[in-house]
C-alpha cells in the first residue's frame, strides 16, 4: 500500500532512511550520509517527518508499506516556486515538483513498487499546479537511471555540482505534466 507519511510515524521514517543509507549506492543516490543522520537529535526527525506528512505544504512523503505493516519503500516531492534559489542554490525559473529521497528494499525492487510510489507522487504535485517535476541523478546510480527512463524521466542538460565533490556532476531529469509539451 502507498501512503503518505504521518507526522507520528518519524521513528519509522527515520529506520527507513538510516536503511536507505546503509544501501551499497547510498554515495551515488543521497546527499547525506549515515554517519551524518545516525547523530541527529529525535528533534530532527520529528520536524522531518512533520514537513512531508499530510497536510504538509511544500512537499509530501509517500511510503510503501508492504502487507505486515513494515515500510519497504519511499519516495518525496518537494514543490520549488519560480523565482526562489533550490538547495543547491540555482534559481527555480517554473513551479516544479522534485523527487528526492527515493528508496526501495532490495527484497522489493523490480516488483513494481517504484512505479507506484512515483505514480502518487507525481499525481500529488500534478495536482498541486506544477508544470514539470524534476530530479537528480548521479550518472553513475546505473539501475536508478534506467528507472527513471523507464519511468518517462528525460535528461534536461542540466548538470548539478556535488557539494564537496565540485569534479562530479549529476544529472537533471524531468518529466512534464500529462498532456504538455515538457
Amino acid at each position: 500500500m502507498i501512503r503518505p507519511v504521518r507526522a507520528r510515524e518519524w521513528s519509522a521514517a527515520k529506520e527507513l532512511r538510516l536503511t536507505a543509507l546503509r544501501d551499497p549506492v547510498a554515495h551515488l543516490a543521497f546527499l547525506d550520509s549515515y554517519e551524518e543522520a545516525v547523530a541527529r537529535p529525535d528533534a530532527y526527525w520529528r520536524e522531518r517527518t512533520a514537513n512531508g506528512a499530510e497536510g504538509a505544504s511544500g512537499g509530501r512523503q509517500f511510503v510503501a508499506e508492504a502487507r505486515d505493516g513494515s515500510w519497504v519503500g519511499t519516495v518525496a516531492v518537494l514543490i520549488e516556486e519560480a523565482g526562489t534559489t533550490d538547495w543547491a542554490g540555482s534559481p527555480v525559473e517554473r513551479r516544479q515538483g522534485h523527487l528526492v529521497g527515493v528508496y526501495v528494499t532490495p527484497g522489493h525492487r523490480g516488483s513494481g513498487l517504484t512505479k507506484a510510489l512515483f505514480d502518487a507522487a507525481l499525481e500529488w504535485a500534478w495536482g498541486r499546479g506544477v508544470e514539470r517535476v524534476r530530479l537528480i541523478v548521479h550518472p553513475g546510480n546505473a539501475r536508478a537511471l534506467g528507472f527513471y527512463r523507464k519511468a518517462g524521466f528525460v535528461e534536461s542538460g542540466v548538470t548539478v555540482p556535488l557539494a564537496g565533490r565540485p569534479d562530479e556532476r549529476e544529472l537533471e531529469m524531468v518529466v512534464g505534466r500529462p498532456g504538455s509539451d515538457r
